[in-house]
């Protein structure tokens, strides 16, 4: 087939998806004329097709769509497995979180690679739709990456597998801060060559995560991860969030959740056997981490254990006084260690009222009162204690029913915290 040939073939696409056709009806009309090009023709043509006016930014993510699923969407048998998986399994929206991942990366190296060749007059809706599509990439990183590292990976590293977890987040970070830089170079209009090379760099980084995952980390996940362990992630992944899906809750788990210290670490033959080569050359002796973090004598605190000991010591150490009033404006509990303002076991079970001075007690009852009506949620001041800035903040105290348990004060010196600018991310300790 001749380029011009491809060129038409394309406009008619294009035409078609403009006007709403479907993707499948497209898949099945033009797919083995499309799967038949070399993955690098399609852009390459849309390219000359952008230089040439005959197509608009809008057309490119449609026509993204189309080449993802043709090209990069191929599917190994592990990602047949996995697609089949019910929608809401958190390794199924894993996987679909890449197919737009990696459309959006598709995206990214068009644009990048026509947006400083077009002519002026289309140039600032190349650069608008860049820095549009490089602000919702940025979610990647909190959102898909972040599930990965903080539900996923402690499952890998509990059963001794840390190699790929650790490169992977590195991985992870380095997207991040590419995505930073060239958001920062968008912004400040820096030399055309530099910010092109750098966003086809983060386009291919941000592919090339997509298959590493898609490749090594998903199928290892399949073969290691319980369904008890998967409805462990499923409880805290929507609190982090998900990049470019809606998920639809029909995967029903019967196992009860369980938490990578709750789970024996220890692989046996057949398992390992299952994992991918790479994973397997990697790993080498596995380690399993066999540590028991609940001891005897621990109090289970819903998001993990401490003794009385540990207790008393983590809350003396905190940089804040803490005072809890129950429900019964009973002073009940105070921290006593880098305190502000003076408490000393003689104000326990105190009315909290006889604690303030008779001036400020209806300040107290009214703040009291509307935590226990739930209309209010903090009230905060702040004063100047001898050239010391003082933050002080009540919250009310709820159970998970609602029910009013009591107040927490927080009183924190913030003198030098308002100070600070910019960033620090580096030690400076001197050894």
């Amino acid at each position: 087939m001749e380029r011009q040939e491809k060129i038409e073939i394309f406009k008619t696409i294009l035409k078609r998806l403009h006007q709403g056709e479907d993707i499948e009806t497209l898949k099945k009309e033009f797919g083995e004329i499309i799967a038949s090009l070399p993955p690098f023709e399609i852009p390459a043509i849309e390219q000359e097709l952008l230089k040439e006016g005959e197509i608009t930014v809008r057309d490119i993510v449609k026509m993204c769509d189309l080449h993802v699923e043709l090209f990069r969407g191929a599917v190994s048998e592990a990602g047949r497995e996995i697609e089949n998986l019910p929608s809401g399994h958190p390794l199924r929206s894993l996987y679909e979180e890449n197919r737009q991942i990696l459309k959006d990366s598709e995206v990214l190296s068009l644009l990048s690679s026509s947006a400083f060749s077009v002519e002026d007059g289309r140039k600032s809706e190349f650069l608008k739709k860049l820095k549009e599509l490089l602000v919702q990439m940025r979610k990647i990183g909190f959102t898909h990456y972040t599930r990965e590292e903080m539900l996923v990976f402690p499952y890998l590293e509990r059963r001794g597998i840390t190699a790929v977890p650790t490169v992977l987040w590195s991985k992870h970070d380095e997207i991040r801060l590419k995505m930073k830089l060239v958001l920062e170079l968008l912004e400040n209009q820096n030399s055309n060559e530099r910010l092109k090379k750098e966003m086809l760099e983060l386009s291919q980084m941000v592919a090339d995560m997509v298959f590493r995952e898609n490749n090594i980390l998903y199928p290892t996940l399949k073969v290691l991860l319980s369904e008890g362990e998967w409805v462990a992630i499923k409880i805290f992944e929507e609190e982090i969030g998900y990049y470019g899906i809606e998920v639809k809750n029909e995967w029903q788990p019967s196992q009860k959740p369980l938490l990578p210290f709750e789970i024996d670490p220890r692989l046996d033959e057949e398992t390992f056997k299952k994992m991918p080569e790479e994973v397997k050359r990697v790993a080498g002796e596995l380690k399993p981490d066999t540590y028991q973090i609940r001891k005897e004598g621990d109090h289970d605190l819903q998001t993990g254990f401490l003794n009385r000991e540990e207790l008393i010591a983590l809350l003396k150490t905190l940089p804040l006084d803490v005072t809890f009033i129950d429900s019964n404006d009973r002073v009940r509990f105070f921290s006593h260690g880098r305190r502000i303002f003076h408490r000393a076991p003689t104000v326990i079970g105190r009315m909290v009222q006889f604690c303030h001075p008779p001036r400020s007690v209806h300040i107290v009852n009214r703040i009291l009162q509307s935590f226990k009506e739930g209309r209010k949620d903090v009230a905060e001041f702040w004063i100047n204690l001898a050239g010391r800035l003082v933050h002080i903040r009540y919250f009310p105290v709820r159970n998970e029913e609602g029910k009013y348990l009591g107040t927490l004060e927080l009183v924190q010196e913030v003198t030098e915290i308002k100070k600070l600018e910019g960033e620090k991310r580096l030690l400076d300790w001197k050894d």
